[in-house]
């Protein structure tokens, strides 16, 4: 978040201005923002570079699950893994989640910025800061509440938050709208973790190529993502924010009592 607060540090120019630009202001204008990411992204990938390295030159214990008759998970057919109701369910979920996660809360600052007219990129991105507030601390209440609340019934509970949270934020406007999208990040703080525990859960020997499903499912859930951006570069609208809603809803048909 930090890193968002630097990139945001430039003057802000408003659409009126920027077609005044002759095409030499417009190019430097253009260089002037490529290079506000560039010490940001740099040190993202400096990270990524080190924990890659940490990776490669660790020794990581090889993990064999057993099942019932002693049989590794090696042994484990796709066919048996595609049979589990409850893994097939939890990695559409997790697709989908994936996606109205980062469609969402991509689109806080741009939200903010239309729901309070003169509203700049820098002083939005404090309602986007809430969100990842909001974000981190549902994930720990979230862990104390399912000391006693089954994990299942607790990620329906914040799924119908999230989802009424959206409702309510397409409902209405002015500052109401954007704070019922910033509690988002408080409802959908579990969703990731709890979806891929119940998904694999019980799966035994199945449990490594369930958990490969799983990571696919997240890679693949950025594909609505990326769509949903197109959409806002092409259209500066409110209502852009339906796109991620019909995601929300899939928490309900994933939840099983068994799980």
């Amino acid at each position: 978040m930090l890193l968002g607060l630097f990139i945001l540090s430039g003057k802000e120019i408003t659409p009126q201005q920027r077609a005044a630009f002759t095409a030499a202001q417009e190019q430097a204008y253009r260089t002037a923002q490529a290079s506000s990411v560039r010490i940001p992204y740099s040190l993202i990938a400096c990270i990524f570079v080190v924990i890659a390295v940490l990776i490669v030159t660790m020794h990581l214990p090889e993990v064999s699950e057993k099942g019932a008759q002693g049989r590794s998970d090696e042994k484990a057919s796709w066919k048996k893994v595609l049979q589990q109701r409850h893994l097939v369910k939890g990695v559409l979920a997790q697709f989908l989640y994936v996606g109205a996660q980062v469609g969402v809360g991509s689109f806080v600052i741009r939200f903010a910025q239309h729901s309070l007219p003169g509203l700049t990129a820098r002083s939005a991105w404090y309602y986007l800061l809430g969100h990842w507030i909001g974000f981190m601390l549902g994930r720990f209440g979230g862990s104390v509440l399912m000391k006693s609340v089954p994990a299942a019934r607790l990620l329906s509970i914040f799924g119908a938050g999230s989802l009424g949270s959206i409702i309510v934020a397409l409902s209405v406007s002015g500052p109401a709208s954007v704070w019922v999208l910033v509690l988002i990040g408080f409802f959908r703080s579990i969703m990731f973790p709890t979806i891929f525990a119940l998904s694999i859960k019980n799966l035994g020997p199945l449990t490594k190529r369930g958990s490969s499903l799983q990571v696919m499912a997240i890679f693949g859930g950025r594909n609505p993502s990326r769509d949903h951006g197109a959409h806002l570069r092409c259209h500066q609208h409110p209502h852009r924010l339906h796109r991620p809603a019909p995601l929300l809803p899939l928490h309900f048909l994933f939840r099983r009592k068994r799980l």
